[in-house]
């Protein structure tokens, strides 16, 4: 199973899918996608792990993944519970010259894309008046899906224009799941108090993923057993230590693989996998390709 699956978004900038049923078919994976995605959870509940957080999801939630960012969304009592979302993934740079007109609203939006202290996840107090927007544009997509490209791109941005306006106009009132679009980060100290021992231990890996990875180090740093830190980890996040590591380490190297010159070897070594076959072999594994076709494929650099 790919623990990173990577939308292309080179042929059509915009992907959009309203009100997906995903109870039967969902998959708990490590991933991130070209483009940004927006995603609003209409029925299920469960947690997503991102930036070193495990943030509840229940109906209403709204989730906001910026570019090659990695995350991954566990659902509950599936498929007793039905799962039902809306995604919407596209590449920023697009929907940002649409907004160009409207500097408030361009504003809103760069801060969810770029501002590294902004939200990303949103808890809205009434999900029906956007699920009528949903399916007041989701008839307009498919109608124009049937006619030229252009069309279709035009309505899709026009959706994704009123979504964000919508957004920005509750984002003031929403409670805490959300706040504005801008919230104190973390700190980053693995014991740092508010921290579950699950966040504890993904803040650690973010400072040492490009490290060999020792669990009796990252054990010692949480001042738990290496056997109470796995299990403790696994049963909050759903995945084991070296899965999320593996995971953050491919991540990594996608994003160096697109955006720099610096060599494929070069890249397993600053990612903590030295060993040159074993990180191509390892990254073929999880990304469907090896790392000199994915940094062929990946179009142009942000």
């Amino acid at each position: 199973m790919k623990t990173l699956n990577y939308m292309n978004l080179n042929v059509h900038p915009v992907q959009l899918s309203f009100f997906k049923d995903r109870t039967h078919e969902f998959q708990e994976i490590y991933h991130a996608h070209q483009g940004m995605e927006l995603l609003i959870v209409h029925e299920g509940h469960g947690a997503v792990v991102i930036e070193q957080q495990l943030i509840e999801v229940v109906p209403g939630t709204i989730l906001c993944f910026r570019p090659f960012q990695l995350h991954r969304i566990r659902i509950h009592n599936l498929p007793q519970q039905r799962y039902v979302r809306s995604m919407f993934v596209f590449e920023p740079a697009v929907l940002e010259r649409t907004l160009a007109p409207f500097p408030g609203l361009n504003d809103f939006f760069r801060a969810l894309w770029k501002a590294p202290q902004a939200w990303q996840s949103f808890q809205v107090q009434e999900l029906a008046p956007w699920e009528i927007l949903f399916r007041e544009y989701a008839a307009r997509v498919k109608s124009a899906s049937a006619q030229h490209a252009e069309r279709l791109l035009e309505e899709q941005l026009l959706f994704l224009t009123a979504f964000l306006h919508r957004l920005k106009a509750e984002s003031a009132a929403l409670p805490a799941a959300a706040g504005g679009p801008v919230r104190q980060l973390p700190s980053s100290a693995p014991g740092h108090k508010g921290q579950s021992t699950a966040e504890q231990i993904m803040t650690w890996v973010e400072a040492h993923y490009t490290e060999p990875f020792e669990l009796e180090r990252l054990a010692q740093a949480i001042h738990l057993s290496p056997n109470h830190v796995s299990a403790l980890f696994r049963q909050n996040v759903g995945s084991t230590i070296t899965e999320y590591v593996t995971a953050r380490r491919i991540r990594q190297a996608c994003w160096l693989l697109r955006t720099t010159d610096i060599s494929v070897q070069e890249i397993g070594s600053q990612i903590g996998l030295g060993n040159f076959s074993y990180f191509c072999q390892l990254f073929k594994k999880n990304v469907g390709l090896t790392p000199h076709k994915f940094r062929q494929s990946a179009g142009s650099r942000v």
